[in-house]
């Protein structure tokens, strides 16, 4: 192998000569072509003095022996080097497309080979960007969903209950990677066309059952877990072309055998990654399993509802403390949706909590706290229930214990105010500070509530002393 420089540049050259030549005398054997193509592959790990690869005969010349050689070894060196090209050189992408070869890549990608799953799905994927390859004609013409959805039941099939405790543990670096590949390709293709993705509703049961039967790693979110929640946010979980009831008999998001299984295991997920990840991380990381999560929630059966509600809603358990300072999913969840390192997670978290609360603002207040929840409303225009700042009783509990409205924790539970009494002029001071702060509140028209201190001074409640008066 060439060291760099003008000899890199050289041998780079001698080879694809030596490869072109071959085309028309077919005197190198298999072998030896198998060798110049891996050398090539080393050679094109990096754009510098390799540009014979990246131009269009380069591209031609790897793309007969990617799809016209009778030999595995050499057809999967081929691939490979194209893989590198592609990743590398982004104008090699529409010329592998000019030059007519995705149909082929797509023929090459029916394969159960593995290592042409790998290879083919990469280079399916990476012609998703800058190219002007019709991936609407490949799934029509070419059955490239077809091929897709066959590849990711071959993944599945090794999480059958009988290969339950081997799968677990799966760790094979190329299965894994085509898994991943082949995953990535799918989001990019109903991202890009979304029309398309009711021709993936076969994979649904088969995205699921891998993800679901995987051991939950540390971190969480590691590939291919990651790519198989991806894959899933853009495909018809709802059903609504009716794909999964042809094939399937039911909606595979909610299984006969266990309606809230797929659910669950999302939340836990959930868990494991806000414990996993470093806050700053969080908004990336954990932000796609939000989406699914609420996604469900949004289609589920009202039995699956009720069990993520009581998996992410506070309990009345955690009422002994403030809403938020506890060590559970929902306390950790709350205070995400008021960090400043998680800008693109806290509207997500609060949207979440507002829909698990029926999309009812007072339910949404009760369950989390009026400090918690006013700023989701606000900030959304919606109106501020007229009771929110009165105490109110928790929903489930038999004894209707009340609870403090702004922190969610049961007044029986707070702790004692310790200190000197406050002076007549502090009272004072803080009755108009309140006064103030409640009429900007009005002024926003978000809040259509009466002024507590006004209201009071009406009432007679409050009176106004002489000057004189020291009491």
């Amino acid at each position: 192998m060439a060291s760099g420089g003008k000899a890199k540049l050289d041998r780079v050259t001698e080879i694809l000569s030596k490869l072109k030549d071959d085309l028309e005398t077919n005197s190198i054997p298999a072998k030896q072509q198998a060798q110049l193509l891996e050398e090539l592959k080393v050679n094109g790990r990096s754009v510098e003095n390799a540009d014979p690869i990246f131009a269009e005969d380069g591209i031609r010349t790897l793309g007969h022996y990617a799809f016209d050689s009778s030999s595995v070894e050499v057809s999967q060196e081929a691939l490979r080097c194209l893989a590198n090209a592609l990743l590398l050189q982004e104008k090699t992408r529409q010329t592998l497309v000019t030059l007519g070869y995705a149909p082929r890549v797509v023929e090459k990608f029916k394969s159960e080979d593995i290592n042409d799953e790998f290879l083919t799905s990469r280079i399916l994927f990476l012609m998703t960007y800058g190219t002007n390859l019709d991936y609407e004609k490949l799934v029509n013409e070419n059955q490239l969903a077809e091929s897709i959805n066959n590849a990711l039941h071959r993944h599945a099939k090794r999480y059958s209950k009988s290969s339950l405790r081997s799968s677990q543990m799966h760790t094979n670096p190329i299965d894994l990677m085509a898994l991943s590949e082949t995953l990535k390709l799918l989001f990019n293709i109903t991202n890009f066309y979304p029309d398309l993705s009711e021709h993936f509703s076969k994979s649904i049961p088969h995205i699921f059952k891998t993800l679901v039967r995987r051991k939950i790693t540390n971190p969480p979110l590691q590939p291919p877990v990651n790519y198989l929640i991806n894959a899933l946010i853009n495909l018809d979980l709802e059903d609504k072309k009716g794909q999964q009831l042809k094939f399937l008999g039911m909606n595979a998001v909610f299984p006969k055998f266990d309606q809230k299984c797929n659910a669950e295991h999302l939340i836990n997920i959930l868990d494991n990654a806000i414990v996993a990840y470093k806050e700053s991380e969080l908004d990336t990381t954990i932000s796609p399993v939000l989406v699914l999560i609420r996604r469900i929630y949004e289609i589920a059966p009202d039995s699956v509802k009720q069990y993520m509600e009581w998996l992410l809603l506070p309990t009345d358990e955690e009422r002994s403390r403030p809403l938020g300072k506890s060590d559970t999913l929902s306390s950790r969840l709350l205070q995400l949706s008021t960090s400043a390192l998680t800008p693109n997670l806290r509207g997500s978290i609060s949207a979440m909590m507002f829909e698990l609360s029926g999309k009812d603002a007072s339910k949404f207040v009760h369950n989390v706290g009026y400090g918690f929840a006013s700023g989701f409303l606000m900030s959304n225009n919606i109106q501020m229930p007229e009771n929110a700042m009165e105490a109110h009783a928790t929903a489930d509990s038999k004894n209707a214990i009340p609870v403090n409205p702004i922190t969610g924790q049961r007044l029986d539970m707070e702790e004692p105010v310790e200190g000197p009494p406050m002076s007549q002029e502090e009272k004072e001071r803080e009755a108009e500070r309140l006064f103030v702060l409640f009429e900007r509140l009005k002024a926003t028209g978000v809040v259509d509530v009466k002024n507590p201190v006004e209201e009071a001074y009406q009432s007679g409640r409050i009176q106004e002393l002489p000057d004189e008066d020291d009491d």
